[in-house]
């Protein structure tokens, strides 16, 4: 083997072992936004994140808060949740428009939008087709 394809091969295992380590890392209960750089900073250090636009006074928002728990739990993605009422700005740069609203983000870019109450199920299954 050239020394090129072992540097290659080092390479891919590096990656790999940092894959492997931001995944043993992943927050397992649901982490609160704080500002649009806390949620850059959540979604660009795990590869699967599912942001929750919410509002305290939204009754289906209260209904998805203990499936977002569970998630949270028992999946690979972190979850992220933003209070559209405190943090307006992110809410607008989204473009929410109704809550509850979900982004998903795989290796940092958003791959999906579903808008309104869903299923654990539904989530888990949209979580697993990018973990």
């Amino acid at each position: 083997m050239s020394d090129s394809q072992s540097d290659d091969i080092e390479d891919i295992r590096e990656k790999k072992a940092e894959q492997l380590q931001s995944r043993l890392e992943t927050p397992e209960d649901p982490v609160h936004v704080e500002s649009r750089d806390h949620l850059g900073e959540v979604v660009s250090s795990n590869d699967v994140v599912l942001v929750d636009f919410y509002a305290d006074w939204c009754g289906p928002c209260q209904m998805l808060e203990p499936i977002l728990e569970s998630i949270a739990a028992e999946t690979p993605a972190a979850v992220a949740k933003v209070d559209i009422d405190r943090h307006r700005d992110i809410a607008g740069e989204f473009g929410v428009q109704g809550i509850p609203m979900l982004a998903l983000f795989a290796d940092g870019e958003q791959a999906e939008e579903p808008v309104g109450l869903q299923d654990q199920d539904t989530l888990t299954d949209l979580i697993e087709q990018y973990a």
